[in-house]
């Protein structure tokens, strides 16, 4: 597979229960897990169907359970240098995952912590439409979206577009080379963290709302129309982390 920079192509769960959490979003997206062989230990590795999205993972004491994205970028040591020169700070330097590939963690200058990452096997072609139960879209949420908006251009060479939201401010539409990769926006609702919100695609919002519910989870947004776009919803699983949930319309 080809490298794609600028896409966001792995999600990471973090939590003090990731065996929990695991059976969480085994039950809400029919995923299941394989143990992948990582160095001397095993890498519980998130599967929708054939394909792997993502990981279950312990966060570290004290650290609250959340979603971590990951950004493919085609030189980690170079984006992560060109991180911090445009602001941002480290939280992990440049490591090598064994023969899987090459990742750094950083927090970009308003808070929003992301992952770099240079896989060894390349990243996962883009699929339209998007089968259910995998992710289809990154947000930002951000008390000064503009300044996010300027830094992930100046690293990553981003650039966007603006959408009026009216009362809720400008959306702003994260693009490279052709595609939109994601959205940065201020934060939706009081008490919203600045954080990468990650949207998995769904065949009926409202029945995942209802799942959600049913498996303890939290609804912060509820079903909620996008004209042109589809129907959206912003939840948390049962130990904090937030996600959404969206039914895209037809192409």
């Amino acid at each position: 597979m080809d490298h794609v920079p600028g896409k966001f192509v792995w999600f990471e769960h973090l939590s003090a229960e990731p065996t929990a959490a695991r059976g969480f979003y085994e039950r809400m997206f029919g995923w299941h897990v394989e143990l992948m062989p990582m160095g001397d230990e095993r890498y519980p590795l998130i599967m929708n169907g054939s394909q792997g999205i993502g990981g279950f993972t312990s966060a570290t004491p004290g650290e609250a359970a959340q979603w971590r994205s990951y950004l493919s970028v085609m030189d980690v040591d170079n984006a992560h240098r060109a991180a911090l020169a445009a602001g941002a700070k480290t939280l992990q330097a440049p490591t090598d995952y064994g023969a899987v590939g090459r990742g750094a963690t950083i927090a970009d200058p308003t808070g929003a912590i992301v992952s770099l990452w240079r896989g060894s096997q390349g990243d996962a072609p883009d699929v339209t439409p998007t089968p259910s139960g995998n992710w289809c879209w990154n947000e930002l949420w951000t008390g000064d979206p503009r300044r996010a908006v300027a830094f992930y251009e100046a690293a990553f060479g981003f650039t966007h577009e603006t959408m009026d939201m009216g009362p809720d401010g400008p959306y702003y539409m994260l693009r490279r080379s052709g595609q939109s990769r994601g959205g940065a926006m201020a934060h939706p609702f009081p008490g919203a963290k600045t954080q990468w919100v990650p949207y998995v695609a769904v065949a009926d919002a409202d029945a995942s709302v209802q799942q959600a519910g049913s498996l303890g989870g939290r609804v912060f947004v509820p079903p909620t129309d996008i004209p042109g776009i589809g129907r959206f919803a912003v939840l948390a699983d049962p130990f904090g982390a937030q996600f959404a949930i969206i039914r895209p319309l037809p192409a």
